[in-house]
């Protein structure tokens, strides 16, 4: 079967997905499997495979879910977890990861997944997608759960760069009350910047300028500013996204996924610990189901990148199947939705107000992506 055979039995009527089978921890197998759960779950999506395709063909051939739902790509080369981003973009052409996002910006799918290096993906993602205009640094964006009704917030940014200045972080909150309304349907939602404290008179400097920036623009962007937020409120109800720097973002997410296998670890010694304790966790089952469920990472694996020219998810390295089709499901809805188009609309028209307003200028566009560095309008 040729290739334009191919990729006229899975364009018809679906939602591509472009997906990086390779640089995740659990290897191919894992992510195919992953590629079948959500062939199971929706008829509307259909997927480009990127990797070695002889390889890759093997595993799906396994799948009958897959069948006439996939087109391959085939690219020999794979981003190791301990490749620099700067190599990559140097000597990254044959990879994997590379032709996942060729796929994106040539048009031939929707958005992208991989379970790749973070760092070399955004380098790449920035490179060959390139930033929305008026967008000086991309951020990563993660549903972290919470005590809400809606069981999620929105954080970002988590990742992408360490660095934020206040223009920056006004940039995060646009871009993450666009996430908000499109990916989670809240009409109007709200924004509260972390800080060591909610007082007026904390924080650094940065933090008080973004503060008066980002309250500023909540008439324009629609969306309800409710001041600084602190750690403790990641996880309840006072704002619907949090925005952050970075640094400040991945060591919130990573003390968080660590704080839940403490617990989890916790809680199984303790039903272990007697006879009468063990006889308690079988009547208690059901509920315990119910809130690993709740908790469970790996069905809201996916950090989304803001700020570029088509729709980018980065799952968890370590994702299994369940990971990788959540991540495949939020590329999906995202895709379905029109999210880039909307965002670059909701970036462009704060510019735009900015520029008339004469307010002050975003930060300078970073140079590089860390190479030390590993969530509607």
């Amino acid at each position: 079967m040729t290739a334009q055979a191919e990729q006229a039995q899975t364009t018809a009527g679906r939602i591509i997905i472009s997906v990086d089978a390779m640089g995740g921890d659990a290897g191919p197998s894992a992510v195919v499997a992953g590629l079948a759960e959500s062939a199971a779950k929706n008829p509307e999506i259909g997927f480009i495979l990127h990797g070695p395709e002889a390889r890759l063909r093997k595993l799906v051939a396994r799948r009958r879910d897959l069948s006439g739902r996939v087109t391959f790509r085939d690219a020999p080369d794979v981003v190791t977890m301990d490749d620099k981003p700067s190599l990559v973009l140097r000597n990254g052409k044959g990879t994997s990861m590379w032709s996942a996002l060729e796929s994106v910006r040539s048009g031939e799918a929707a958005s992208a997944v991989s379970c790749g290096n973070t760092g070399a993906l955004m380098a790449l993602s920035m490179i060959r997608l390139r930033k929305l205009p008026g967008v000086n640094r991309p951020a990563i964006a993660v549903l972290y759960p919470t005590l809400a009704a809606r069981k999620f917030n929105v954080m970002l940014d988590v990742g992408a760069d360490v660095r934020a200045e206040a223009g920056d972080l006004l940039q995060f909150a646009l871009m993450g009350a666009s996430y908000a309304r499109n990916g989670m349907g809240l009409p109007r939602p709200r924004i509260g910047l972390l800080n060591v404290g909610t007082e007026e008179h904390k924080g650094r400097a940065v933090l008080k300028e973004a503060q008066a920036l980002i309250a500023q623009f909540s008439d324009e962007a629609a969306f309800d500013y409710v001041g600084f937020v602190e750690g403790s409120d990641i996880t309840g109800d006072v704002a619907d996204v949090i925005v952050t720097d970075g640094f400040t973002g991945n060591v919130a997410i990573k003390t968080g996924e660590g704080t839940a296998k403490l617990v989890s670890t916790l809680l199984r010694e303790a039903f272990k610990h007697s006879p009468l304790s063990r006889l308690a966790s079988v009547l208690a089952i059901t509920s315990l189901r119910r809130l690993q469920k709740r908790v469970d990472p790996r069905r809201v694996n996916g950090g989304v990148f803001l700020g570029l020219n088509g729709t980018v998810v980065k799952s968890h390295g370590s994702a299994d199947a369940t990971g990788v089709s959540a991540a495949i499901k939020l590329a999906f809805q995202l895709a379905k939705s029109g999210f880039t188009d909307k965002l670059a609309a909701r970036v462009a028209s704060a510019a735009d107000v900015a520029q008339d307003d004469d307010r002050p200028p975003a930060a300078p566009e970073a140079e590089t992506v860390n190479d030390n560095k590993e969530g509607e309008a």
